[in-house]
């Protein structure tokens, strides 16, 4: 992984990462003053929860604000404990290209990258069902 950029308890950037979501505004003639980087989470994928990510105008009242690299990532306070600590890169192979969520609240994820599972879900003793980390998509 790169270099990142911290802010300060909540969710990192790489240089790469940071520069892919300035690239996003830039294509959408979004000014970044306006919109943040939106971080989620939610139920769903293989594991058991999945990541989200949005360009959000909006921000609400449980909402946490990071400025990185003169950018505003969001979460909201739901989901800031699953991700809290957490980097977000940019990537580009042959193979692939975007975004990939180094998370250190995840006990396990799926191969795709978009879902984990969390010690407390694994703890709950939840039957895992057959899931797809595809779904809605």
């Amino acid at each position: 992984m790169n270099s990142s950029n911290h802010a300060p308890e909540g969710v990192r950037l790489t240089q790469q990462a940071a520069e892919a979501v300035q690239e996003l505004f830039e294509k959408r003639e979004m000014s970044p003053e306006d919109f943040a980087l939106r971080l989620f989470v939610q139920d769903g994928g293989c594991s058991g929860y999945q990541y989200g990510m949005a360009l959000d105008r909006t921000t609400r009242d449980n909402d946490q604000t990071f400025v990185v690299e003169g950018l505003k990532v969001v979460v909201d306070g739901n989901s800031l404990g699953y991700v809290q600590g957490a980097v977000i890169d940019y990537q580009e192979d042959i193979m692939h290209s975007g975004f990939k969520i180094e998370n250190p609240n995840a006990v396990s994820s799926c191969s795709c990258g978009d879902s984990f599972r969390t010690e407390s879900r694994r703890k709950r003793g939840r039957k895992s069902q057959k899931r797809s980390c595809r779904v809605g998509r």
